[in-house]
């Protein structure tokens, strides 16, 4: 069975749908193999390379940073007291349904041994609210009806409130006809139009519109649709997810590099593309600060700023009306990740993970050392914690200094034991290069295929017909950037999973048209 084949794994869901790519032979002779650049060495570069490089493809994978991992990138750091540690862009949930990215990682770890489940990730509102997804059961729609029972959120009077037929649109989302509906609206109109509970909205659906780095009032109300319908009635793999047992490097993107270059990869790290040029054979000429490289194709796997760069600068790919569409991709505000060594622990019983609302910009609290083996290994030598807070979405002119000590505050009050805990060390990472779904902009976000047949695009910000998003997303385009390619060489592509395109229940998709009516 081939590496491709034995990769593409469904979780507990019996209702995920198979996309089986068009039929071709396994991989090139060694004679035709094409040359293929890959720009970006995030997840959706790293799908695309291994999947070419998987098939024969001579692949090169550029990466403007020292090491692969995009978003997901470590490097290494000295603390103060001389430990060596891994510093990062902020923590990752790795959900049960992200098949793909699961299949992407099985290629060096078969049985996912270096995922380690969360037993629960709870969300706390500060005016003393808790919910929590441990005992909600995992089938729809048992999952959002047992999350509704549980939650201390949803009263009954808050329940029956709800404009039950403006909601109707949760229980069949389809791509990309949700967008057709939804994109012209925002997250916070629609929940509006429902009349959810205020502290509803707040736990279940802006902690996971701010996972899109956005405020819920600038967001795609189709985007967060989208999100109900892939964890909540979209798929029975539940609401919990794992981590990395080690930091993003150690766990995930060496082993996988590593994989990549036995394969005939080579990897340039520190190597930014400037450009990429269509040639009158057919093919393109990548230019990076010091060379020009011919191949036959190339992946574009890049974020948003950077693939606008790129595109700015190579003024003879692509057509006037797309080069205009890529140059109007949106970039998320800025966000912080504050990462905090202290001289003594949180309490045992806090989570891993903990998503806030109302603490002043706090958006979640991680305790390190409660999942990941380096800083559990950390605060066992030095008996104190290591914790982690995002602020995403950060207003504009906000002072760096001022923010980062507010999160500090806030999480004197989420977790009082801190408050008498000493900052042994603490980095912060301030980033602006996510991904962002403004209201209205679905239908100019590039696609996958561009106007030339032998360049690709691939990342979250790109336009996909699947039911998929953040790292999913990047993943899942990533394999299709390269599928792209592969078929029109006559090779097979990747076989993907996905999350059933439609209502999983004949009967909630009728009761959903008659909001139609």
């Amino acid at each position: 069975m081939s590496a491709g084949r034995r990769t593409a794994r469904r979780g507990r869901d019996r209702k995920a749908e198979t996309i089986v790519p068009p039929p071709g032979r396994e991989r090139f002779d060694p004679w035709d193999a094409p040359r293929v650049a890959v720009a970006g060495g995030g997840i959706a570069g790293l799908a695309a390379a291994t999947l070419l490089a998987e098939r024969g493809a001579r692949v090169t994978l550029y990466e403007r940073e020292e090491a692969l991992g995009g978003r997901l990138a470590g490097w290494r750091t000295r603390l103060s007291d001389g430990s060596q540690v891994t510093m990062s862009r902020g923590f990752h949930a790795f959900f049960r349904q992200y098949y793909n990215l699961r299949g992407l990682l099985r290629r060096t770890d078969p049985g996912l041994d270096r995922l380690r489940p969360l037993p629960d990730y709870p969300l706390r509102h500060s005016g003393g609210l808790t919910d929590s997804f441990a005992r909600v059961p995992r089938t729809p729609p048992l999952s959002a009806l047992g999350f509704a029972a549980s939650s201390p959120t949803f009263g009954w009077r808050d329940l029956a409130s709800i404009d039950a037929r403006a909601a109707l649109p949760l229980l069949d989302v389809r791509v990309p006809a949700v967008y057709d509906r939804f994109d012209d609206m925002s997250a916070t109109t629609f929940l509006e139009r429902v009349r959810f509970p205020e502290a509803a909205h707040h736990l279940a659906f802006e902690v996971f519109s701010r996972s899109f780095f956005a405020d819920p009032s600038e967001l795609s109300a189709a985007e967060l649709l989208l999100m109900f319908h892939i964890y909540f009635l979209g798929s029975a793999e539940g609401l919990l997810f794992d981590v990395p047992n080690e930091p993003f490097p150690q766990a995930l993107w060496e082993p996988l590099g590593d994989y990549v270059q036995r394969l005939g990869a080579d990897i340039r790290t520190g190597t930014p593309l400037r450009g990429v040029h269509p040639d009158d054979a057919g093919g393109v000429t990548v230019r990076t600060d010091n060379a020009l490289d011919q191949y036959d194709a190339a992946v574009l796997a890049l974020d948003p700023g950077a693939l606008r760069d790129v595109i700015a600068a190579s003024p003879d790919l692509g057509t006037a009306s797309w080069r205009d569409d890529v140059a109007h991709l949106a970039t998320a505000p800025p966000f912080l990740v504050s990462r905090l060594w202290l001289d003594r622990p949180v309490r045992a019983d806090r989570p891993g993970f903990l998503g806030t609302s109302g603490y002043d910009g706090l958006d979640n609290v991680s305790v390190l050392n409660h999942y990941e083996e380096e800083a559990a290994r950390w605060a066992s030598r030095n008996g104190g914690a290591v914790v982690e807070l995002h602020a995403y979405a950060v207003a504009a002119g906000s002072a760096p200094e001022t923010v980062q000590n507010r999160l500090i505050e806030s999480l004197h009050r989420v977790y009082p034991e801190t408050r008498e805990a000493r900052i042994l060390d603490s980095r912060h990472e301030w980033r602006a290069d996510c991904a962002f779904f403004p209201v209205g902009s679905h239908a100019r976000r590039p696609t996958v295929r561009t106007p030339h047949p032998r360049i690709t695009l691939a990342g979250d910000a790109i336009r996909s017909d699947l039911p998929v998003a953040l790292m999913e997303r990047a993943a899942t385009t990533g394999f299709l950037a390269a599928g792209t390619l592969l078929t029109e060489w006559g090779v097979r592509a990747q076989t993907l999973w996905t999350v059933p395109r439609a209502g999983r229940s004949a009967a909630l998709r009728a009761l959903s048209r008659i909001e139609n009516r």
